[in-house]
């Protein structure tokens, strides 16, 4: 089992935790890692873009000039690829760019981006994200103590009570906060710091030590 201090919102170590190896200390897998964030982010692009073929393109019904005798090339019309106010050939046309990682490769890489942090150091783990009032300053109190000046990503558990702390840390940039259920491999990379509460590390721990 992986230990780990915990920490309340002063940065005190007021106790430690106990954590699955296979997910917070296992051999980072380089090529799920790799696939499951080519997936994250091939699923954000719209795949709208479209060019107008020669068949879309409007106009072009007249012959340009005689088949023969002019001493150019024979031409059809002037909606050809070839001709300025053309179709356009081989364009992109609308698609869809996502793909399929089946369950286990998906679980692999989350379990080696988490391992990652932690093996680096920059897991951390609080006791909880309780705030008594919702107050801007008071987390930025938070922050400095911890020493978090770059891009940190929260993981809570959704029945915790963080809401306050939610309300305070909004509009701090370089401050995000998600879900046990929804955390990601491409936020977890993404971020400097993963910050998890207790609660929210013993959920995922739960998902992902059994498969």
């Amino acid at each position: 089992m992986a230990k780990f201090d915990v920490y309340d919102l002063s940065a005190k170590v007021v106790g430690d935790i106990e954590l699955n190896d296979r997910v917070y200390n296992t051999e980072a897998n380089k090529q799920a890692l790799f696939d499951a964030v080519l997936k994250q982010r091939a699923s954000w692009r719209q795949g709208t873009h479209d060019t107008k073929s020669r068949s879309e393109v409007g106009g072009g019904g007249k012959k340009p000039y005689s088949q023969k005798g002019t001493g150019n090339a024979r031409q059809g019309s002037i909606r050809a690829t070839q001709f300025r106010g053309g179709g356009i050939p081989f364009g992109p046309t609308p698609r869809k760019y996502g793909f399929r990682l089946n369950r286990k490769v998906r679980r692999l890489a989350l379990r080696s981006a988490l391992s990652l942090k932690g093996q680096n150091e920059n897991l951390v783990i609080l006791d909880s994200l309780h705030m008594d009032e919702v107050k801007t300053k008071n987390f930025v109190k938070v922050m400095e103590a911890f020493n978090f000046d770059r891009k940190t990503l929260f993981v809570v558990e959704e029945n915790e009570d963080f809401n306050n702390a939610y309300l305070s840390m909004r509009n701090l940039p370089n401050v995000a906060v998600v879900m046990a259920q929804g955390v990601n491999v491409y936020d977890v990379l993404d971020a400097d710091k993963l910050v998890m509460t207790k609660a929210a590390a013993k959920k995922v721990e739960e998902v992902l030590a059994n498969d």
